[in-house]
């Protein structure tokens, strides 16, 4: 099995047990039949929104670990906006296409990282954000513009 089928089979094991139970809590938010059920929670997982949500934090750490010269933190967070995107596609397919070619900078930047090459991080990361902005125009919101950090949000700090 796939590393990143892992934690997704482990949600749907615990949604399948649930289903069977009662849900907790005195009003229990589950209701109906499993089915029913199933379509609630996907409703929370929701679509490619949540995708960039996760995409663009992991993008900003990614940054500072970089700048930083946090090399292990930067693989795990490139790693992760490569997970994100991965079960993304899994609820909105059609999404692929596009996201293709960020996930081929994606891996330029992993060469990048794995030889910690801070001369070479700024432009690898200057192409993933052009791979971001072209997906979003590629899928038709050209207004999501995403530049470099300038603030850092996190306290994470390399050594």
């Amino acid at each position: 099995m796939k590393p990143l089928c892992a934690p997704l089979l482990m949600v749907v094991q615990v949604f399948v047990m649930s289903c069977s139970n009662p849900p907790s809590g005195r009003d229990g938010w589950l209701k109906g039949s499993p089915h029913e059920k199933l379509d609630v929670v996907a409703r929370q997982l929701r679509g490619w929104d949540m995708t960039m949500v996760e995409s663009g934090y992991r993008y900003q750490e990614l940054y500072w670990a970089g700048t930083d010269g946090n090399w292990e933190y930067a693989a795990y967070q490139s790693e992760k906006i490569r997970q994100a995107i991965e079960y993304g596609f899994k609820r909105r397919p059609k999404r692929k296409a596009s996201a293709d070619k960020f996930l081929a900078a994606l891996q330029e930047m992993d060469s990048v990282v794995k030889r910690r090459d801070s001369v070479e991080f700024i432009p690898a990361f200057r192409m993933i954000t052009t791979r971001c902005n072209d997906c979003h125009r590629d899928e038709k919101v050209p207004f999501f513009k995403v530049d470099i950090p300038t603030v850092r949000q996190s306290p994470v700090r390399g050594r």
